[in-house]
């Protein structure tokens, strides 16, 4: 299905009218022309197709979801008196699903389409988050862990490669860093929801609530959205070469993937270990921990956007170089705050610098992969995603329970540090470093 924008002549006063209808060919957005709505048609203008909407409206209820199950899973675990390693490993099982379905994805989205991939995907996380807390023994959570890791993975990929192949050149990073702030108001969102379901209702029902987010937005998909642009299916050797090897790819887009494996590293360790962290060290309370979720969110929603359009402007790579410095501060900072606002303060500058390489990472890697590929090159980009989060939890709780939560804190800035390293050393990855001048944002 698709949608138009009917507007009113100038001397008219109604409002703008949006009218569903199925068409065969997806609309450009029309941009609205009265004053009041510049703003709106400039993001609009800049978005260019419907479809990336629909994606954002999927994804939204979709980080509501993981906002509602990630602000509640080590806590219901905890409260199930698993250890701090049993924790870990259980995250491991998860990212340990994103990395066993990660490259096989990109094949099945060149088989079947990245919207059938996204429908199914998202119908299959709302399948294993509903049944999450009627599970008691390790294997089965784990099981069930593993193959929320493989839907969430079927998500991303597709969701990534339908809008790298929609979003223009120019504005990629605009694009996925809308895509990343619709993640955002769900991750800020769902832990809000989360603290409201609790306090009336068992625990199992938030994850039942979640659940219904991912269901939601798989039937949203199904539909709204239309087929894959050609583009991404199609390749001609005779007019573009023989394909790209898998390690062709990777070196093209590797400070990309590196930028992608920390922030699944950090993310999965912290989301984790911050609030028990914060419980065993610094005295906050249990139900105060539910926000911390929210607070990161918070930036990355502020700030994503901003930094997309100016890593367009100036470059991917020396934009994800200032951030991971700032993130890597803000992360080791951490360790010396003791006040709960002080604390609420450095977890939203980290949302705001570290959450927003993601998305920037993402658009570097649209940048210097052709159309064609991008399903392969997103299956490698979500793997090294997917490796982070298999390497951070285990590792972090290590170093937890020997270091404390300080020395665990320590060594992700320190993470933070080599990426920053990392890109300087290829800086040339960008195209933006052999630029003239900045494009128009």
């Amino acid at each position: 299905m698709g949608f138009e924008r009917f507007q009113s002549t100038p001397r008219e006063t109604q409002p703008t009218r949006l009218i569903w209808r199925r068409s065969p060919r997806p609309p450009a957005i029309h941009v609205p022309r009265r004053t009041t709505d510049r703003y709106l048609g400039a993001v609009l203008k800049r978005i260019g197709d419907r479809n990336i909407l629909v994606v954002f409206g999927a994804t939204l209820l979709l980080g509501a979801g993981y906002g509602v199950s990630i602000a509640l899973t080590s806590l219901h675990l905890d409260a199930r008196h698993f250890t701090k390693h049993d924790i870990g490993t259980l995250a491991a099982w998860f990212a340990l699903g994103i990395v066993a379905l990660s490259l096989p994805m990109g094949a099945l989205i060149r088989r079947f389409s990245a919207r059938a991939v996204l429908v199914a995907s998202l119908f299959g996380y709302a399948v294993c988050v509903s049944l999450f807390p009627r599970l008691d023994s390790y294997s089965a959570i784990a099981a069930a862990r593993c193959l929320d890791g493989a839907f969430s993975v079927g998500v991303w990929v597709s969701s990534e490669t339908i809008l790298l192949s929609r979003g223009s050149r120019e504005h990629k990073a605009y694009v996925t860093s809308l895509y990343a702030v619709a993640v955002a108001i769900g991750y800020v969102v769902g832990p809000l929801f989360a603290r409201w379901i609790v306090t009336v209702a068992p625990t199992g029902t938030a994850f039942l609530a979640s659940g219904a987010l991912s269901l939601s937005a798989s039937a949203l998909v199904l539909a709204t959205l239309d087929a894959d642009v050609p583009e991404t299916h199609r390749h001609d050797t005779a007019a573009d070469g023989p394909p790209a090897t898998a390690w062709a790819l990777l070196w093209r887009i590797k400070t990309s993937c590196f930028g992608t494996f920390a922030y699944g590293y950090f993310q999965a360790s912290v989301v984790l270990f911050l609030p028990l962290f914060l419980v065993e060290s610094k005295g906050v309370a249990r139900e105060q921990t539910i926000l911390v979720p929210a607070f990161f969110a918070a930036g990355m929603l502020l700030f994503s956007n901003i930094a997309g359009r100016v890593a367009d402007r100036f470059g991917h790579l020396r934009v994800m170089r200032v951030l991971a410095v700032l993130g890597a501060a803000t992360t080791a900072s951490f360790i010396l705050l003791d006040r709960f606002a002080f604390m609420a303060v450095a977890v939203f500058a980290a949302g705001a610098t570290l959450a927003s390489i993601s998305p920037i990472s993402l658009a570097l890697q649209g940048v210097v992969t052709d159309p064609w590929n991008y399903s392969r090159s997103n299956a490698i980009y979500n793997a090294f995603y997917a490796a982070g989060m298999l390497l951070g939890p285990p590792l972090s709780s290590v170093l937890f329970e020997r270091f404390g939560g300080a020395g665990m804190l320590a060594h992700l800035a320190v993470l933070w540090a080599l990426f920053a390293g990392f890109t300087l050393v290829f800086a040339k990855d960008d195209p933006a470093a052999t630029r003239v001048a900045p494009a128009e944002a």
